[in-house]
């Protein structure tokens, strides 16, 4: 197994590692998603580089590596819906644009084609990306609020950050850079069933 499917093989990897700090509530449990999230994200940037680089493409990269990104993404996303920093119907709308274009790599890849993942796919899942990391970003400030106050009752931290709504704004950017990587998700989809409409053709 070459470099960067190796590197694909890690993002997946670090999925779990991901999730549970996401979800298992310590100190600073918002900063250490981050960095696995970053880190996971990084991988994504260098296999396709050095893949393309010493050519290193393989059939192997082209299905797993935007399985790896789905991965991550949904990953992150149910996550953050179940702590109650995304809205539901964003994962609703992302499952049904994965589930629509795997559907089509399965049905090439039973004529015994696979199929790339093109620009928008990248743009989608770089915007993904970007706004998960500025929420993870902004519950870290959220945390570091608290934790810069130990001396003082918990209700006076509660208190100055309902004062300024920071979590209701925080919450608000998280979800408009959300829709719009939404946006970006269905136009990519829309783009790829078109591009590939050969193999849901009812003819």
């Amino acid at each position: 197994m070459n470099l960067p499917n190796r590197l694909t093989i890690l993002r997946i990897l670090l999925v779990p590692f991901f999730v549970a700090a996401m979800l298992i509530q310590f100190p600073l449990h918002y900063l250490v998603a981050l960095a696995l999230f970053a880190a996971a994200s990084l991988t994504d940037l260098f296999d396709g580089k050095i893949a393309r680089k010493k050519d290193l493409v393989t059939n192997f990269g082209k299905f797993c590596d935007p399985l790896a990104d789905k991965i991550l993404v949904m990953s992150a996303l149910l996550c953050m819906v179940q702590l109650g920093l995304c809205d539901c119907i964003i994962v609703i709308v992302v499952l049904f644009r994965e589930f629509a274009v795997t559907s089509v790599r399965l049905l090439a890849a039973s004529e015994g084609k696979v199929v790339a993942a093109n620009i928008w796919g990248k743009v989608k899942t770089v915007t993904q990306i970007v706004a998960i990391i500025a929420i993870l970003a902004l519950q870290i400030a959220l945390e570091i609020i608290n934790i810069a106050f130990p001396t003082v009752p918990a209700e006076y931290t509660i208190g100055l950050i309902a004062a300024y709504n920071l979590d209701f704004i925080f919450y608000l950017i998280g979800e408009i850079l959300l829709w719009i990587s939404t946006v970006f998700c269905i136009i990519s989809g829309v783009i790829y069933l078109k591009d590939n409409k050969e193999f849901i053709s009812m003819e």
